[in-house]
């Protein structure tokens, strides 16, 4: 079994193009929304990644676990914790332009960023910049998936429920990086315009893990959208590596 969490601000339908062929190839599929987010609720207390990696855990217990995870961004940190957390449900991760840090981009950066995601323009904000994720091979569907994103973001609470999740400390998921025994793999863009050098940080995080490495050439942020005849090759073959 194959669980898929996307990253913030976007929504399960992120595995569209991966997720079929993971099915047709045998394995049973379950994507999942994080909180605020797409058809899930805004009524949560916490939109952090050991709230996200307890939902992870919880879904994969009541579909009858273990699974092999895919987390994509703020979701790769939460399915570190979470493998961390509870090794038995954990088969493997595969971590798609994974924060499982906080990455140094400097605190201007980062008031910026968190500036233009308030009221009332966040929305209109986040949507201008999902675009600049995927600088190398858009998919053709793109204008469709951001009108979801947009559609999501107008539900009640999920603009506030976003904001929140902008919030998020990936220390503790940084924390819980040595207790990590699962087999991980890590998907980069090697054009991913969140990180300062993408595959410096996907080789970091393959020494702290252990972990196999899949650079993506050209891609950004969602490889596995604008390349997925690369990325789900690796994919299939590490899920099958572990047996």
């Amino acid at each position: 079994m194959v669980v898929c969490a996307p990253g913030m601000g976007d929504l399960r339908s992120e595995y569209r193009y991966l997720a079929p062929r993971l099915v047709d190839v045998g394995y049973r599929v379950a994507t999942m929304d994080l909180r605020g987010h797409g058809d899930s609720d805004a009524t949560f207390e916490r939109y952090d990644d050991v709230a996200a990696g307890g939902d992870l855990l919880a879904l994969i217990r009541e579909l009858g676990g273990p699974a092999v995870v895919i987390g994509n961004s703020m979701s790769a940190g939460a399915a570190v914790w979470a493998a961390a957390q509870e090794p038995e449900l954990i088969m493997g991760l595969v971590l798609i332009g994974p924060f499982v840090r906080e990455v140094p981009v400097g605190r201007f950066a980062t008031l910026a960023f968190r500036g233009v995601m308030l009221p009332p323009w966040s929305s209109m904000a986040w949507n201008a910049y999902y675009k600049r994720l995927l600088p190398g091979r858009p998919p053709d569907d793109l204008d469709e998936h951001r009108e979801r994103i947009r559609a999501s973001m107008r539900r009640p609470g999920h603009a506030r429920a976003f904001r929140r999740t902008t919030h998020t400390s990936h220390a503790p998921a940084e924390a819980r990086l040595g207790d990590v025994r699962a087999p991980v793999l890590v998907v980069m863009g090697a054009d991913d315009p969140d990180f300062p050098d993408p595959e410096a940080e996907a080789r970091l995080i393959a020494d702290r893990l252990s972990a196999q490495v899949c650079m993506v050439p050209n891609a950004g942020h969602y490889p596995q959208t604008e390349y997925p005849e690369i990325v789900a090759p690796a994919v299939i073959e590490f899920v099958r590596s572990i047996g």
